[in-house]
């Protein structure tokens, strides 16, 4: 499985460890994910994604995965969130 957040698209990022003598070696910035289930009201069913916890938080704040993904640009959403968006979109049409 790949380190990479299905709704920001934040994803595992590389640097130096630099000692006290400046010594430089190769690391990785891993992002803080987390295996989490939202439910999507428009959708009616609970949907398992790997979210860093910074995603999270904004989810909770803008009131649950369908009213984030409505607000949010496709730009900044992951290619996996852009397809749910769609669906949500879809089923908010036929209803």
């Amino acid at each position: 499985m790949s380190r990479v957040c299905e709704i920001s698209g934040k994803n595992v990022m590389s640097g130096n460890n630099v000692s006290h003598a400046k010594n430089k070696t190769k690391r990785k910035f891993l992002p803080n994910l987390q295996n989490v289930k939202f439910f999507s009201k428009a959708l009616d069913k609970f949907i398992s994604m790997k979210v860093s916890v910074r995603a999270l938080k904004s989810v909770e704040k803008n009131g649950g995965l369908d009213d984030y993904l409505s607000k949010t640009s496709n730009r900044v959403l992951a290619p996996q969130a852009v397809a749910i968006k769609k669906s949500i979109k879809k089923f908010k049409k036929r209803n």
